[in-house]
């Protein structure tokens, strides 16, 4: 196949793809970040659970 064609092909499946309007992009790109920083914290904080409890057992 020459890349002539496969870039043709590429093109013509781009125009099918339903892309997401602007305030669906923000929107979207707002629940990710909250969500990676909830779960930032949670995970700190199981850490830090984690890290007293072993330090509790070891004896440090």
């Amino acid at each position: 196949m020459k890349i002539t064609e496969y870039i043709k092909d590429t093109k013509g499946e781009l125009k099918h793809v339903n892309w997401p309007t602007r305030s669906q992009t923000v929107i979207f790109t707002v629940v990710v970040i909250i969500l990676s920083l909830v779960l930032a914290y949670a995970l700190g904080l199981f850490d830090f659970a984690f890290a007293q409890i072993w330090q509790k057992i070891i004896g440090y």
